[in-house]
């Protein structure tokens, strides 16, 4: 029975190619929709489940309560993760990491007069145990045992010394915050994998850094690295998340924190608070994708049911015949059922052809790695979902037709019932509608990214070039900026301890008192220290007071801040004003006008700039516009004959700042991919429908032509019920996505306001679009000859 199902399926198939070539396009692009979403959204669950310990791995976050606002942080105390381990029971490893990329810091290896510049890890013995990055050379439990010992990645130990076994045992010589320190390879590791948020070439000890590098991290009035807790099996998160809570206070007495814990695996979908609790993250961009994978699906499937039930007169006696001689309808279902899932199956061919085409320009957007196995290793799945889409896309049209009475269907009597009409004018306005709420989602989003990336920041970014200052530079840079600063094409030069754009801040104080201060108020200040050009290389204006200078005799004495942390302290006329930094008293110089140090989803943050000559990480020169090639050519000259032996490492500053945008961004980028989609999938539905109205009104035409209807009128009967539709599904999407966007732009501090505009343009569009799909067959039906056309029968 099902070959002879088939062999009638395969027949009017080919019986009718237009309806089946429309069709199987729709089906195979919405197919090939929603593999590639699937294998994005497979792909980001995936991050950082790969670790073998992943049901018992989680991080140690830390919530204060500042200005009446919750705030959850990640990085903690040196001192913690040893103190975990050695009173929490339920903790197996705590494991300190200290990542100084997140705060724009590099290291400088030295190897046979060849500098290498990469980033790493400082971390605790345990590393290896609690995570999964396999050793090719080492073992776990001893890598990191000696003070000096250091484990490099397998691409790094080839760079740096030919091959994995040439590395194993050799002395490395590295610059950090302008100090050399030694270590000895005692391990190499795989490279990290693509599916991992921790990107490192080495990992040294914690012990190392925290001694040699970084003493102030003993201090639990410090905080910075983050902690990392292999608990044991059956914990209760909860009740160990109530029993570490108030942890911290058995060590430090002025403790304000409060602990708890976060599933490892969960940082990169789940790393957002709002006010102390979870919200948002990139889980929401992958529930949103799923939906619209199963969106654009669902408009392909609404196609096949439209265009199958709007040719149910060319099947009538078809049925007929079939019910007389005894077909049930359990049979004509079947039949019905198998025309589909040979079309949806055909159109699989087609999308995987597409998938193939497609998967590298989708790793380009995305900035994924995916690879064509994925058809090979998820393909019960996909030979599942393709099944699933032609049995509903089948559904409809083959319970609708086998109702049919054998009597009306071989007279062919059959006049569409209104219900009938109405579900099928109610799948087309659902399809545009669909559409239109991705048009219109898409054009707001790029509004507020434009708007985030132009927005006035407070500081020049444009023609500004940030330098990374190591060894003699990171010393004492004054010679340099001098030699830079008369360089043409350079108009001014200033240093700074780390980047000034950073999501979280990078570095911060707690430790800012002033008169008045409540005894419970928690402040966090982004801290810099800045040499006395910093500024007005920056353009930052001043509200009042003024900046550094060195006839102050003591300038280190003084704290510039930002009118942002002027509000917070409540402190009327500021200038002169005492306050203290970590005890010791300074005197507030002047106050520079708000700036952003993160992106615009973040509010301003109260900054303070403390005054530093040496020990310099950047150097930010601005420079004229016109020639920025060349005179960046000659930095690196200056930079260079400095500074021997080192590399030239710079990065634009708007660059750095819209780096910040980069998953938004390629969010946005995907969606205009989908919603292009979603719109050519229901317009080849709207022309399948726009023919076959055509079609069955050819007499009606040739009529109305004899009676000397014009060209434009034939188009005008053939456009107007369409049009009405499209008209409706704009009425209807315009609520749905200005809820939906509104609800997306209250996660940005600083927003644009919703217009009419992308409602008014996403119209236009969808009604353009309409009209030439229509008129594709329009014009062919008013220009036709009425002769023929009343010939036909």
């Amino acid at each position: 029975m099902f070959k002879t199902h088939l062999k009638i399926a395969w027949r009017n198939l080919k019986k009718n190619p237009l309806f089946s070539l429309i069709n199987i396009l729709g089906l195979s692009t919405g197919l090939a929709s929603a593999f590639l979403i699937f294998f994005w959204v497979s792909d980001e669950v995936k991050v950082d489940s790969f670790h073998v310990n992943d049901p018992n791995l989680y991080q140690v976050m830390m919530k204060s309560e500042e200005n009446g606002i919750s705030r959850v942080l990640d990085g903690t105390q040196g001192p913690l993760a040893e103190a975990m381990e050695k009173d929490l029971p339920e903790v197996e490893h705590a494991i300190t990491v200290m990542d100084l990329e997140k705060f724009g810091q590099g290291i400088t290896f030295r190897n046979d007069g060849n500098n290498f510049k990469t980033g790493g890890l400082f971390a605790s013995k345990s590393f290896f145990n609690a995570f999964t990055f396999p050793l090719i050379r080492g073992t776990a439990s001893q890598v990191l045992a000696d003070k000096d010992a250091i484990v490099i990645s397998e691409s790094f130990a080839v760079k740096l010394f030919g091959s994995v076994e040439g590395a194993m045992n050799s002395q490395m010589v590295y610059t950090m915050f302008g100090k050399e320190q030694h270590a000895k390879v005692t391990g190499v590791f795989k490279d990290t994998p693509n599916n991992s948020t921790m990107k490192f070439s080495f990992v040294a000890t914690k012990k190392k850094f925290l001694e040699d590098i970084w003493t102030n991290g003993l201090l639990w009035i410090n905080t910075g690295p983050s902690t990392y807790l292999l608990l044991k099996p059956n914990v209760d998160i909860a009740a160990f998340n109530s029993k570490i809570e108030r942890f911290i206070d058995k060590y430090d007495e002025y403790n304000t924190f409060s602990l708890f814990t976060r599933k490892f695996s969960d940082t990169y979908l789940k790393g957002n608070y709002e006010n102390g609790v979870q919200s948002g993250g990139r889980i929401t961009y992958v529930k949103l994708f799923s939906f619209v994978a199963l969106l654009v699906l669902l408009i392909a499937c609404i196609n096949f049911m439209n265009l199958s039930t709007a040719r149910v007169s060319r099947r009538f006696k078809e049925i007929g015949i079939k019910k007389t001689v005894g077909g049930t309808k359990g049979n004509l279902v079947a039949q019905f059922l198998t025309e589909s899932v040979l079309i949806t199956f055909l159109s699989l061919v087609l999308a995987i052809m597409i998938v193939i085409l497609l998967i590298p320009v989708f790793n380009f957007i995305t900035g994924k790695e995916l690879g064509i196995h994925l058809i090979f290793e998820n393909g019960w799945i996909l030979l599942t979902a393709t099944l699933l889409t032609g049995l509903l896309s089948g559904s409809y049209p083959a319970f609708y037709l086998s109702a049919f009475s054998p009597m009306a269907s071989l007279k062919g009597k059959f006049q569409s019932k209104g219900s009938e009409l109405l579900a099928r004018k109610g799948l087309v306005v659902f399809q545009f509608m669909a559409s239109l709420v991705l048009i219109i989602s898409v054009l707001i989003v790029s509004d507020q990214i434009n708007f985030a990336l132009t927005k006035p920041l407070g500081y020049q970014k444009e023609n500004m070039v940030q330098i990374n200052l190591e060894g003699k530079a990171y010393e004492n840079a004054t010679l340099l900026f001098d030699e830079i600063e008369n360089i043409e094409g350079v108009e001014h030069v200033g240093g700074i301890s780390e980047t000034l754009i950073s999501e979280d801040g990078g570095s911060s104080t707690y430790g800012i008192d002033w008169p008045g201060k409540a005894e419970n108020l928690e402040i966090d200040f982004v801290l810099r220290r800045v040499d006395e050009n910093l500024i007005q290389t920056l353009n930052i204006e001043m509200a009042e007071g003024d900046t550094f200078t060195e006839e102050l005799g003591s300038p280190e004495s003084y704290l510039v801040v930002n009118e942002e942390a002027i509000r917070l302290m409540g402190i009327k006329d500021p200038i002169g004003k005492k306050i203290k930094l970590w005890g010791e008293d300074k005197t507030i110089l002047g106050v520079m006008k708000n700036f952003h140090t993160a992106s615009v989803i973040m509010p301003i943050s109260p900054v303070v700039f403390r005054y530093a000559q040496k020990n310099m990480s950047l150097a930010m020169v601005r420079m004229a516009p016109g020639n920025e090639v060349a005179t960046i050519e000659k930095i690196k000259q200056a930079y260079m004959s400095y500074n021997p032996g080192y590399n030239f490492n710079f990065t634009f500053q708007d660059q750095a700042f819209n780096a910040q945008y980069l998953s938004v961004i390629r969010i946005l980028s995907l969606s205009r991919y989908f919603a292009f989609l979603a719109i050519f999938i229901s317009c080849l539905g709207l022309f399948g429908l726009a023919a076959f109205n055509t079609e069955i009104r050819i007499k009606e035409i040739g009529i109305r032509k004899v009676l000397g209807s014009t060209s434009f009128g034939i188009m005008k009967l053939l456009s107007s019920d369409f049009l009405k539709l499209i008209g409706l599904s704009i009425l209807l999407a315009s609520p749905i996505a200005w809820y939906l966007m509104n609800n997306w732009l209250l996660q940005f501090e600083y927003r644009i306001n919703m217009g009419w505009w992308a409602f008014m343009v996403s119209g236009i569009l969808t009604i353009t679009i309409a009209m030439i799909t229509i008129s594709l067959q329009a014009i062919k039906a008013a220009n036709a000859n009425p002769v023929k056309s009343l010939r036909t029968e």
